[in-house]
């Protein structure tokens, strides 16, 4: 209590191919921005007995309108040492993260595998400020 904005939001669910994919969404209310990291974990599921795990989980951010915000795939081709800093790097390789800035509204979180790939995944988002 006390604390506005996000906190942390996390969805585990199966990934197939075309329209099912993984969703998280949050809103940002107010009329302050946030940063958050936005994580898509798959292989690190398999450390945690999950069967299926998605080995290579790509991430879309999106805003209200369906805008690409931000996209990734292997989290250390982009924003490799702002991710670091904030100590919530994933621990594989192949997953995904973004650092974003957000303006108060809906944003949506989509986990799809790389290369038409399906398993389960964990998509999550952390407020960071």
């Amino acid at each position: 209590i006390g604390r506005k904005g996000i906190l942390n939001l996390s969805t585990r669910a199966n990934v197939g191919t075309g329209d099912a994919v993984l969703i998280g969404g949050i809103i940002q209310r107010g009329d302050a921005v946030q940063s958050v990291i936005v994580r898509a974990i798959g292989p690190d599921l398999t450390s945690a007995y999950v069967p299926g795990a998605l080995q290579d989980p790509v991430l879309e951010l999106r805003d209200s309108d369906g805008a690409l915000v931000a996209s990734n795939d292997d989290w250390r081709s982009d924003q490799e040492a702002e991710i670091e800093a904030t100590n919530l790097q994933p621990t594989s390789d192949s997953e995904a993260a973004i650092l974003a800035t957000l303006q108060p509204a809906p944003y949506t979180a989509i986990v799809r595998g790389a290369n038409e790939a399906v398993g389960v995944a964990l998509v999550e988002i952390y407020g960071l400020n």
